[in-house]
C-alpha cells in the first residue's frame, strides 16, 4: 500500500530536516514544548549541532509555517504542516515485529465470522493506543451467489440473498395476494439463473430490463421482488461501523480539558461523523493521513485520522484510527496495513 502524499512543499536541506524530525518525535514522545539544548542532546551521536545553532534553524523552520511555540520563552511544536511534512518525507513505516504480527493474525483468523468485525476493532484500538473505527463492507459491488425465497405465511415471505465472503442480506415482502408454492419456486429459479455471479448494484437494473416488455405479464412475486432489492442496494453504502477505544483518547494529555473531553465523547457518539470521514478519506490499496486542519469536520482540528481499506470478497470496507495529531505516525500507518491484510485474508479477497 501506499500513503497518500497530496501536497507539495519547498524542500528543506538536511539540517533543517533532522531537526524538524527531532522536533516531531521528541514532541510526540512527551507532549511538551521542544527546546533547543533538548533537541541538540537528542541529535548529538547523529548530528552534532550547538544549541545556538539550533535556535537558528527553528526560526527558520517557524517562519516557513513548520513549527510553532505557544508563548515567547518556550520551546517549538510543530504545526499542521509541519507534521504533515514528516509523514510525508520524514517518517519510515514502522515494522511490526514478526512476533506481534504473528499473535495479531492468529488472533484475528481465529474470531468466529460474526464478531469479527466487532473483535477486530477492538484488537485495533489496542495496538494503536487510539480510537480504531471498522466499517461494515460497503456490499454494492459484492457478488450474488443465491437467492432463496421462504414462505412465512401466506401472504409474507422472506427473501435470503448471499453474497461473497458469507455476506448475507435478506428483504420481507408483503403482498395483497396469497402466493402460490409453485410460483415461489419458479421466480426463485429465474433469480438465481438471471442473477447468480453478478454485482448487487446491477441487478436492479438487470431485472427491471427483464420485466419491461412483458411487464403486465410478468409474475407479481418478480415485479414486487425488484422494486424491494432497490432499496437493499441504496441503503448499501453506509453499513455499520464499530468503534472501540475511546478511553485512549480520553488518556491523552491532549484532551484532559472539559472542553476537549466533550469533544471525544460527540465524536464516538456520533457514527455518522466517523461514517463519512471513513467514506471521503479512504481510497482502495492506499493509506491516507489527514492531520488537524486537513479534516472536513469543523470539530476535528485537534485530530490526526489514518485510514485504509480492507476486502470482504468483491466488496470492499473501510478501517482507521482517529488519535491526537501529535501521534506515531510511522507505528500508526503500520498497524491500520496490518489490519487490513488480515481482515482482507479473513474474510476473502475475493480471488479464484
Amino acid at each position: 500500500m501506499a500513503v497518500i502524499l497530496p501536497t507539495e512543499y519547498r524542500d528543506l536541506n538536511d539540517r533543517e530536516r533532522a531537526i524538524l524530525r527531532a522536533i516531531v518525535q521528541l514532541f510526540v514522545l512527551h507532549a511538551i514544548p521542544v527546546g533547543s539544548q533538548v533537541v541538540s542532546k537528542y541529535l548529538e551521536s547523529a548530528l552534532p549541532l550547538s544549541p545556538a545553532t539550533i535556535r537558528n534553524t527553528m526560526s527558520d523552520l517557524e517562519a516557513m509555517g513548520y513549527i510553532t511555540h505557544p508563548h515567547t520563552s518556550a520551546g517549538r511544536m510543530p504545526t499542521d504542516l509541519g507534521y504533515r511534512f514528516y509523514v510525508d518525507s520524514l517518517v519510515g513505516v514502522s515494522k511490526i515485529s514478526l512476533t506481534e504480527s504473528a499473535q495479531i493474525s492468529s488472533d484475528v483468523l481465529a474470531l468466529p465470522r460474526e464478531s469479527v468485525m466487532r473483535d477486530a476493532t477492538r484488537i485495533l484500538g489496542s495496538l494503536s493506543q487510539h480510537l480504531a473505527m471498522v466499517q461494515m463492507p460497503q456490499i454494492r459491488e459484492a457478488l450474488v451467489h443465491r437467492v432463496e425465497i421462504i414462505r412465512l405465511s401466506a401472504e409474507r415471505l422472506l427473501v435470503v440473498i448471499a453474497l461473497d465472503s458469507d455476506i448475507v442480506r435478506t428483504l420481507t415482502l408483503e403482498t395483497h395476494d396469497a402466493i402460490e408454492h409453485g410460483m415461489i419456486e419458479a421466480v426463485s429459479r429465474q433469480l438465481n439463473e438471471r442473477i447468480a455471479g453478478r454485482p448487487l448494484s446491477t441487478i436492479t437494473t438487470m431485472l427491471t430490463d427483464l420485466l419491461a416488455p412483458s411487464q403486465d405479464s410478468s409474475p407479481a412475486l418478480l415485479r414486487l421482488f425488484v422494486e424491494q432489492i432497490g432499496n437493499l442496494v441504496s441503503a448499501s453504502p453506509l453499513g455499520t461501523v464499530h468503534i472501540s477505544g475511546a478511553q485512549n483518547l480520553i488518556s491523552q494529555p491532549e484532551f484532559e480539558a472539559p472542553e476537549r473531553l466533550r469533544s471525544v465523547i460527540e465524536l464516538v457518539e456520533n457514527e455518522d461523523v466517523i461514517i463519512h470521514l471513513l467514506g471521503t478519506t479512504t481510497e482502495i490499496g492506499r493509506v491516507s493521513v489527514r492531520i488537524g486542519n486537513e479534516i472536513d469536520e469543523a470539530d476535528m482540528q485537534d485530530y490526526s485520522l489514518v485510514a485504509t481499506t480492507y476486502r470482504a470478497g468483491s466488496a470492499t470496507g473501510s478501517l482507521g484510527i482517529i488519535g491526537p495529531r501529535r501521534m506515531d505516525y510511522g507505528r500508526m500507518i503500520s498497524i491500520v496495513q496490518l489490519m487490513s491484510s488480515v481482515l482482507t485474508r479473513t474474510l476473502g479477497d475475493g480471488t479464484p
